[in-house]
């Protein structure tokens, strides 16, 4: 049977006798149909009578069928209303068949959907949008490198925790060597975590510094900023500890983050540094020098409130 529509079918017709005939000749055709067959299974009062009277609904319900059935992908759907299928059905009014119709969204729409629900729930700073848009199983994160398989045990239980219990006051400092995958595993939870509806955002410590270092005079930007790293469910500082700090930075910003997210909500910290190196770095600014007060004062709001996760395991970058 031909693809086209049937209503193009029939303007090609002169009319008459002729489109009688080719009326006649798809109703055949129709009724041959398997799937025809199976929805006169379902629906055993569907008589040729109002086959005939819907020939139109059904020849459309068929050619839509056939093409979800060879797919070629959602960006690439044929039928009239992308990522949708005609469904039939039939309601007997007394004596009366009739039969109705209505889209159905596909499974591919709804899976993407889905996952454009999922992204818009995490927000990025400055992190490649690719280690985001990427789906993520749990087999390929336990199998990625069984050296790491404590650091993912420890996640995936903090994951199944905060979905059980809720969010929990407590975050996870994640340390380990360049290239184990720290970043990798923040951005599975966060994935996992805005499935069952939790925000997040996610933010590259080294450019996220040297930009609030030029919006210092526009006060309005920063304080945007700062707000949704306040409010948002989770909070990951990626790479803390490659930044090159200023007093400001870290004070008014960091600082006022991390003074009202603890207690509140949990945030998270991957790091080539171990707790105690961290402090060091967070001591030293290029115009204070160092301020083992500030460093100490900083670290008060981040130690007491993450459980340390070392994550060992081969350096995956460049492969």
């Amino acid at each position: 049977m031909a693809m086209e529509s049937l209503g193009d079918l029939l303007k090609a017709m002169p009319g008459g006798r002729d489109m009688k005939q080719h009326a006649d000749k798809l109703m055949a055709e129709l009724m041959e149909d398997p799937l025809v067959g199976m929805l006169r299974s379902k629906y055993p009062e569907l008589d040729e009578r109002t086959i005939r009277l819907n020939l139109n609904r059904i020849y459309q319900c068929t050619k839509e069928y056939r093409n979800c059935s060879n797919c070629p992908g959602l960006d690439q759907c044929p039928n009239d209303f992308e990522g949708h299928y005609t469904e039939l059905s039939c309601e007997t009014t007394g004596s009366l068949v009739q039969l109705n119709d209505r889209k159905v969204s596909c499974k591919k729409l709804i899976a993407r959907q889905s996952e454009d629900r999922i992204r818009t729930r995490i927000r990025s700073f400055y992190i490649d949008e690719r280690a985001l848009s990427k789906g993520y199983s749990a087999d390929e994160i336990v199998s990625k490198d069984l050296e790491r398989m404590k650091a993912v045990g420890q996640v995936i239980s903090y994951i199944n925790r905060t979905k059980d219990e809720g969010l929990q006051a407590e975050g996870m400092y994640l340390t380990g060597s360049f290239g184990t995958g720290k970043t990798f595993l923040m951005c599975y939870m966060l994935h996992e975590l805005a499935k069952a509806g939790f925000t997040g955002a996610i933010v590259y410590m080294p450019e996220f510094v040297e930009d609030m270092k030029s919006l210092m005079l526009e006060q309005g930007k920063v304080k945007e900023t700062v707000e949704i790293m306040k409010e948002t469910d989770l909070l990951i500082f990626d790479d803390i500890g490659a930044e090159n700090l200023n007093p400001w930075v870290r004070d008014h910003v960091l600082g006022a983050i991390l003074n009202y997210r603890m207690n509140r909500k949990p945030t998270f910290y991957t790091s080539n540094y171990g707790l105690e190196d961290l402090e060091q770095h967070l001591s030293f600014t290029n115009k204070e020098g160092e301020d083992l007060h500030k460093g100490q004062r900083l670290m008060d709001r981040i130690r007491p409130y993450v459980q340390q996760v070392h994550v060992t395991g081969h350096n995956k970058r460049g492969r």
